[in-house]
């Protein structure tokens, strides 16, 4: 990707075949989003590098580029913010062998033709992964964006700008101090606050990086690295390794909303079973993924 300064603003070219507007439908898809705010085509998100925190405005202009404003004054590492929401909107995955293989896939064709341009929306921040991924494990996607609202405002930072809290996720060395009793008012259950504690002390101690999960190359290496770790079932790391890691074999195969997405594309009474879903992804290889971004988009 490349960039420039123009005036105030960073000039961010982007792929021909991605589309601003299906990423930022699908960042609309919960009104109880804390961590950033849309409006007027716009998205405004307090992003964290290093020591610095600062908040962005990102457009579109209609020369295949974005347009990324700072909104606060104060020193900012320009060249990770921009990497920042490069990871953000995956704009470096070279995405057209998944057409190749999508447009003539049964289950896949009228995903990619309705929704085409659309990018795995990342999560860059390993904790901010882990813990998306805790708290969303067994309940309702609703109820998942309270949690994750309740966690923020109670133990993150944000910038005010304009009347309006931009929040950025708790720090895991921040989270790593805390207690049960600490979490148990943000009514999760006991088990998701011992997993959250102690994904967050391994990440803060250094135990668990993104970095080692990248080294690996290896899904399934990685995969055992994540479900090693107490509370981190396969669901949860395949989640992780899809959003953040950017493996895009990650697989998570036993998604509920991927069976009802299956269960509506090929018009049947009844979730398919995994079998079933094994059978019908087989040419997926590889793309699994963006197969179940893109299958998720019909949900919402």
């Amino acid at each position: 990707m490349t960039w420039k300064k123009q005036g105030d603003h960073i000039i961010l070219s982007v792929p021909s075949d991605f589309s601003f507007t299906q990423n930022l439908h699908y960042l609309k898809r919960s009104t109880n989003e804390c961590l950033f705010h849309i409006q007027n085509n716009k998205v405004r998100k307090a992003i964290t590098v290093g020591e610095y925190t600062t908040l962005v405005e990102i457009s579109e202009r209609d020369d295949h580029t974005l347009a990324i404003r700072f909104l606060v004054d104060g020193p900012c590492p320009e060249e990770q913010v921009v990497a920042y929401i490069i990871d953000w909107f995956d704009l470096k995955t070279v995405i057209q062998p998944f057409y190749n293989m999508a447009k003539n896939d049964d289950v896949l064709q009228q995903s990619v033709i309705e929704f085409y341009g659309l990018r795995i929306m990342g999560i860059p921040d390993l904790f901010e992964a882990m813990a998306w991924g805790i708290l969303g494990q067994q309940i309702n996607l609703t109820y998942a964006y309270t949690l994750k609202r309740r966690l923020v405002e109670k133990f993150g930072q944000s910038i005010e700008f304009e009347g309006q809290q931009y929040w950025v996720f708790p720090k895991p060395h921040d989270i790593s101090k805390l207690t049960v009793e600490d979490l148990v008012e943000l009514k999760m259950t006991v088990k998701k606050c011992e997993y959250l504690i102690d994904v967050a002390s391994q990440i803060a101690n250094g135990s668990l990086t993104k970095e080692m999960l990248l080294d690996t190359n290896d899904i399934k290496i990685a995969e055992k690295i994540l479900t090693n770790i107490r509370g981190i079932g396969p669901w949860t790391a395949n989640y992780v390794l899809m959003r953040c890691v950017r493996f895009a074999s990650a697989f998570p195969i036993d998604d509920v909303g991927l069976h009802n997405a299956i269960k509506h594309v090929i018009g049947s009474e009844q979730k398919p079973s995994k079998d079933k879903i094994i059978q019908l992804s087989q040419h997926w290889k590889g793309w699994e993924a963006y197969a179940t971004f893109y299958l998720w988009r019909f949900l919402y």
